[in-house]
């Protein structure tokens, strides 16, 4: 289907200055980056191990105790069943929690730090 449109204009903005090379190593090797870091680190870290955690032992239960996994709990659903919803709820509760932590702790930060470099360019 043709259209009688023109084309869209082409942008003559500007983009920002790129930063250097040397201003990307300073700004890795600044204390407030390395405080983003930290941050990020503090909350993946521990979440992951956790999780990778719970997740083996959902797999190893599941191999190595079948009687227990197996119980019945309600009807015809037993605790296997259970176990593995509760991986996918806790999949989407950490989802959660990390954009709550990002949009309160590293989002500010990370533009805080992107708006100087732009602003040093």
């Amino acid at each position: 289907m043709a259209t009688d449109a023109p084309p869209p204009e082409v942008s003559t903005a500007t983009h920002p200055a790129e930063p250097t090379t040397e201003a990307f190593i300073a700004t890795q090797e600044s204390a407030e980056f390395g405080e983003l870091r930290r941050s990020y680190r503090s909350f993946a870290f521990p979440l992951t191990v956790a999780f990778v955690l719970w997740y083996l032992l959902y797999v190893l239960l599941s191999n190595y105790a079948g009687g227990l996994m197996g119980t019945k709990v309600y009807g015809n659903i037993n605790v296997a069943f259970v176990f593995g919803l509760a991986q996918f709820v806790t999949t989407f509760l950490i989802a959660w929690f990390y954009s709550r932590h990002a949009a309160a702790k590293l989002d500010p930060k990370a533009e805080a730090i992107k708006s100087r470099m732009e602003a040093d360019a």
